[in-house]
């Protein structure tokens, strides 16, 4: 009944038949043919044609749950026998956004394969939301992310703290606003935003400016709104983006004012023509975690990329 899961499985995730087989190399008739056959074999249709994209008949769903504990168990003893060999094989497949993936990610991916070169190690960049879906069926091992994932679905182990300030374009900053509030990436690089004496501004200060936002469902967004709701301020939102750095380069280009994580900030190239500004807000704070489905078999590999990260 389960000969040919892996069929179906592609099927199930690409939503597509065409696709499906363009992934398994195999021609789209041959596809249909094998799903075909499963379908007639257990007496029920697994898909529901009648839609696009394709969707699971409700004997689909409990069909692919039962795959996924298939799955869940081979990789399971496949991680066993890795684990015994010395993690002399094995894989390693983590998930994480632009920010993490393109300055987190790198330096820790190298060490670990300094040490097992043997093990191949998978990169996946992409938003929250479909970093959160991807861990929870079992296709990433780790994901990091600063967004607060179930607690009851999942286990975190913290990585490092993480702080939002407001990166401003310096032809925005009047003369009101006082110089020992302002901040240099040097200031950030010293954690001098962190210590409790440090004065804020409040965002009154930057009225009719220009801002830029991420898109509505990032952890930093919700933030950003809060902590206006917080202020009372009603922020003039000329575009909005998907990643912090893309906001980040258009402020050194003096298209508005961002809010930015100070993990950012200590990796781009500094800008003299950008200063930053401490907010006094809860939301500033955050953390930023590691994550693997509760109840997945934590191999060997997991266990020493995350000794190494931590």
């Amino acid at each position: 009944m389960f000969q040919g899961k892996e069929y179906i499985y592609e099927v199930y995730k690409e939503r597509s038949f065409s696709k499906a087989a363009n992934n398994l190399f195999i021609s789209q008739p041959s596809l249909s043919a094998m799903v075909r056959k499963i379908e007639n074999k257990i007496g029920t249709p697994i898909f529901d044609r009648s839609v696009n994209p394709i969707q699971l008949t409700e004997c689909g769903k409990e069909y692919i749950k039962s795959v996924e504990k298939i799955l869940d168990i081979e990789i399971a003893f496949e991680s066993y026998l890795g684990s015994t060999n010395e993690l002399k094989t094995g894989s390693l497949t983590i998930g994480g956004s632009n920010l993490f993936a393109s300055f987190i990610l790198p330096p820790l991916i190298s060490a670990f394969t300094r040490q097992y070169p043997l093990v191949k190690v998978n990169l996946v960049e992409a938003n929250t939301a479909l970093l959160e879906e991807q861990l929870f069926k079992g296709m990433l091992d780790l994901v990091i992310d600063n967004y607060a994932f179930n607690e009851n679905v999942y286990v975190k182990h913290t990585f490092c703290p993480d702080c939002l300030l407001l990166a401003v374009p310096k032809k925005f900053v009047t003369d009101g606003i006082p110089d020992d509030v302002r901040l240099t990436t040097e200031d950030i690089m010293k954690d001098k935003h962190r210590a409790t004496s440090g004065q804020s501004v409040t965002l009154d200060r930057f009225q009719e400016r220009p801002f830029l936002f991420l898109r509505p469902g990032n952890d930093t967004r919700k933030r950003a709104e809060k902590i206006c709701e917080n202020q009372g301020y009603h922020p003039h939102i000329i575009l909005e983006l998907d990643q912090q750095a893309t906001a980040y380069n258009l402020v050194c280009y003096g298209m508005g004012i961002t809010f930015v994580s100070d993990i950012l900030i200590k990796k781009v190239k500094p800008d003299s023509n950008i200063v930053f500004f401490k907010l006094n807000d809860e939301e500033v704070k955050r953390n930023v975690y590691f994550y693997y489905k509760s109840g997945k078999y934590v191999t060997r590999a997991m266990e020493e990329f995350l000794r190494i990260a931590l």
